[in-house]
């Protein structure tokens, strides 16, 4: 079994990593081959409609355009679970994150029937952290991601979304202006919640790459 992660934020060892980390620990926990990836650190850009990949004859579910994310899409598509980790940053995933599905999404769309070309069976799990309280997230954000998140569905696996929130942002509140805040609050949280969030994501990790 082959899993890779795919860490979506721009912070390399902040909340969404250390999830992150802890899954791929739990997908390695169940004999799964494992790879790690920072997508801010590939040069990329979200689908450029160069429509290479609606020629006739072309590779199904291959990105023609010579980029840094082109050949992780082939990775991906011969993966049997991906692990994607987004910070929400004002109300949405992160531009990393939209930029991924897109090319997901294009390479895969039959535009004959408006198929999936794509025919395996891709289990994903996706980890959304977020300064908003869990509340909020049922109440607003889970219905908002439904269709979002729903467009892994296509691809034919299991598909899990795990919520961490109430996030502790910075160590030390009294250098940002970041008032609208309590540091002993968001302190609290993360020492009490984290580890448990950190168990649940190794345990997502373990489950979609069994």
């Amino acid at each position: 079994m082959k899993t890779i992660i795919i860490n979506a934020s721009p912070r390399k060892n902040s909340n969404t990593a250390k999830l992150l980390k802890s899954a791929q620990k739990g997908a390695e926990s169940v004999g799964a081959e494992t790879e790690y990836i920072d997508l801010y650190d590939l040069n990329f850009t979200g689908c450029r409609s160069c429509m290479a990949c609606k020629r006739k004859g072309a590779e199904p579910c291959k990105c023609y355009w010579k980029d840094e994310l082109s050949p992780v899409l082939d990775r991906i598509f011969e993966a049997d679970t991906i692990l994607i980790g987004s910070p929400i940053y004002l109300g949405d995933t992160s531009s990393h994150f939209h930029a991924l599905l897109e090319r997901m999404d294009f390479v895969t769309l039959s535009y004959n029937d408006y198929s999936c070309l794509f025919k395996g069976k891709l289990n994903v799990g996706i980890i959304l952290t977020m300064n908003a309280p869990k509340q909020y997230y049922d109440e607003v954000y889970r219905v908002k991601f439904q269709d979002q998140i729903g467009e892994f569905e296509r691809f034919g696996g299991s598909v899990e979304v795990y919520p961490c929130c109430d996030t502790l942002q910075v160590k030390d509140y009294s250098k940002y202006e970041m008032g609208a805040w309590s540091e002993e609050h968001k302190k609290e949280v993360h020492e009490k919640e984290f580890p448990k969030n950190l168990e649940e994501a190794f345990q997502i990790g373990a489950k979609l790459s069994k």
